[in-house]
């Protein structure tokens, strides 16, 4: 995420939970440190009452789901030679329904003082950083952003390398072609890389960013191995408590039509704006993305406001509520992807 991000309280709603964490042991060589949230979230919106049939002919209604996690983290460091370290870095997610626990981070690798770190296993792509531009809310996560090819975000089987020199920070990754299966015992692979930098012009608030992924797919007895590709484009600008963030995305065969569920290409654009005020944060997002059959035939993907608003009663506990728009045509796409949202909110970072 650009430094001039990070100078905005609202930041802290978007970094890891390391960013707090407890330093559990120390001595001349190492370190080892725990954090981690604890977040309690209620979400207001429509939920099917037959998921099974089609999304057309769902009936709905409006219900509270409870989507409370916690993620705990462990980062572990120690000094092999004169500024490089040996780092590793664990974190686990628990849902509030059992079966959606994951384990969100498991890297280890070499950090140089002057050169970068470098890093295997389940680790970050390269285009999360880009998509950090918008992807500033307490809930509502980035509509175009979200959508990053599997080896851009974060995945496993991941060797990924991050540098900062002066103003400018580059990233790089290659997600190695795998041995996984499907429940039916189809080999299933995903394999490729992204690349991406973000330069902050100096003391002036702007900072700019350019990102490459390409991947391909073998999903099931599907042999053919498909090829999808993604850049993104973004910009933002902070002065004193506002920021400003864009970003733009051009995909091939990156996205599904939420219409005839088809691979398709996709464009797509995002704004997201940010006020800080005491120990409040204001954000607000407007995202759209869609797919284009013919010259100006196109179906929707993502049209969506959201805003909200969070209180920091200190550097460990805050609370939030977030409401997003959803501005997609329930004819076409069903009332579920179609809802609206409401979602209230407390953390505790540890």
């Amino acid at each position: 995420m650009n430094k001039h991000l990070i100078a905005l309280a609202v930041a802290a709603a978007t970094l890891s939970g390391a960013a707090s964490a407890a330093q559990v042991y120390s001595d001349d060589s190492s370190s080892l440190a725990i954090g981690g949230r604890v977040e309690a979230r209620a979400l207001l919106s429509e939920q099917a009452d037959n998921k099974n049939v089609p999304a057309k002919l769902q009936t709905t209604d409006n219900e509270v789901t409870d989507i409370s996690r916690v993620r705990v983290n462990i980062d572990a460091k120690t000094q092999i030679a004169d500024g490089v370290q040996g780092i590793g870095f664990f974190e686990r997610e628990f849902k509030s329904n059992n079966g959606d626990d994951e384990n969100r981070y498991m890297y280890a690798g070499v950090n140089s003082d002057q050169y970068g770190q470098i890093v295997y296993g389940k680790a970050d792509g390269s285009l999360g950083m880009l998509t950090d531009f918008t992807d500033i809310m307490a809930y509502a996560g980035s509509v175009v952003g979200g959508t990053k090819l599997a080896v851009a975000d974060r995945t496993t089987n991941n060797l990924a390398y991050a540098g900062t020199f002066g103003d400018l920070t580059f990233k790089a990754n290659y997600v190695f072609s795998g041995a996984d299966y499907d429940k039916n015992g189809n080999k299933t692979d995903v394999h490729g890389f992204s690349t991406g930098a973000v330069y902050n012009v100096a003391d002036t608030g702007l900072a700019l960013g350019l990102g490459y992924g390409e991947q391909r797919d073998q999903n099931g007895v599907n042999t053919h191995k498909a090829r999808s590709e993604q850049t993104f484009a973004v910009a933002s600008y902070t002065v004193g408590d506002l920021y400003f963030g864009g970003l733009y995305k051009y995909g091939r065969r990156d996205g599904q039509n939420l219409v005839t569920d088809k691979v398709t290409d996709t464009q797509g654009y995002e704004f997201a704006a940010a006020y800080t005020a005491g120990k409040a944060v204001f954000t607000t997002t407007y995202g759209f993305m869609k797919d284009e059959k013919a010259h100006n035939v196109y179906d929707e993907l993502a049209n969506a406001v959201s805003v909200d608003g969070t209180y920091y009663f200190n550097s460990n506990f805050r609370t939030y509520a977030s409401y997003t728009f959803n501005m997609l045509d329930k004819n076409k796409v069903g009332k579920v992807a179609a809802s609206d949202q409401f979602v209230l909110g407390a953390r505790y970072d540890f």
